[in-house]
């Protein structure tokens, strides 16, 4: 799996203050609106207003409120709302209030979860957050949402050859663009994580935006597109490459006597703690698995065929999925039984 979307999935402890996150005390928040409805790209003002203590204010004294998708189609499934101003009172207790832009990817039941001194970043954890009370639900009827999609050309790149990835925004309800450049944030690797360690693009009138990428044979190539809001982004697409399996084995001897353990050994590029299985053909199609072994650091295996009777038998060596790696297999050999 790629370390980019391992890092979707588990999201580390690191910088979350567990302690105050612990202690704080559940926060009351309250919204103008109980629903909107939001068209395409653009976003719809609420405001937000919170009441309580708060004791880990940053300097400006400001708190960022994250929301959550409970139900609805999306995709966005979090985001944050903008920096709320202390109005009243030193924080403990005290009064925020400021907005959340809405967008119409937020499609469905949204409520507000959680309270921080720091903007929410979708992926990764959050500073000192605190609980909202009974949190009031938001409705958003989103329509004409944007829709993104990419093609990365080729479908599965060898690690010496260059390759382009295709991103396109489309409405969602129609299939077409929007007809106009849209403004876009790309990023690679780690970057996809970070809000502000973004690259900022036009598309065109198409909604197409092409990135080229030169041959690269090691490293985490995943990259991604954003499409901006206030002050996150409204929607991400995170697009893996696809490598080939590059794996190739042979026996270390063409014949045996029945029943003796032949090596085979061999390499995958890139592939190390990869598992690979080596098959045998029974019939004239059906390559069944007779041993696995796992690629070591060196990108080495070694697989053992045991012919178990005279004759010639086929072998193989099979990587199934593996990280960024597609599954493939070597070309087919024979150990002679004798």
């Amino acid at each position: 799996m790629h370390k980019l979307l391992a890092a979707f999935l588990v999201v580390p402890l690191l910088g979350l203050n567990v302690s105050s996150a612990e202690a704080a005390p559940a926060l009351k928040v309250t919204l103008s609106r109980g629903s909107v409805a939001v068209s395409s790209l653009n976003t719809v003002p609420v405001t937000v207003t919170v009441e309580g203590s708060y004791a880990d204010l940053p300097y400006n004294n400001v708190v960022y409120v994250q929301f959550k998708r409970t139900s609805g189609p999306g995709p966005l499934t979090e985001f944050s709302s903008m920096p709320l101003a202390l109005v009243d009172g030193d924080g403990t207790p005290g009064l925020w209030r400021g907005t959340v832009n809405v967008p119409s990817t937020a499609s469905g039941s949204v409520e507000p979860t959680a309270v921080d001194g720091y903007e929410f970043v979708a992926g990764n954890p959050p500073n000192a957050p605190a609980p909202v009370a009974s949190p009031p639900v938001l409705v958003v009827n989103g329509v004409h949402v944007p829709k993104l999609t990419s093609l990365v050309t080729p479908k599965v790149v060898p690690y010496d050859k260059p390759w382009t990835v295709r991103y396109t925004v489309t409405d969602s309800a129609t299939g077409k663009p929007y007809g106009t450049r849209l403004k876009l944030l790309t990023g690679h690797e780690e970057r996809c994580l970070e809000k502000n360690e973004s690259t900022s693009v036009l598309s065109d009138t198409n909604g197409n935006f092409v990135q080229a990428w030169a041959a690269q044979a090691y490293g985490d190539v995943t990259s991604c597109l954003r499409i901006p809001g206030k002050p996150g982004w409204i929607s991400r697409l995170v697009t893996p490459v696809w490598r080939p399996a590059a794996i190739s084995a042979a026996p270390s001897r063409t014949s045996a006597p029945v029943g003796t353990i032949v090596p085979v050994n061999g390499s995958v590029f890139n592939g190390s703690n990869c598992q690979v299985v080596l098959q045998r053909l029974y019939g004239a199609t059906a390559w069944r698995a007779v041993g696995t072994s796992t690629v070591r650091l060196s990108g080495r295996f070694t697989l053992n065929a045991q012919p178990s009777y005279r004759g010639n038998i086929s072998y193989r060596a099979y990587l199934p999925p593996c990280r960024d790696k597609v599954a493939g297999t070597t070309k087919p050999f024979v150990v002679r039984g004798t």
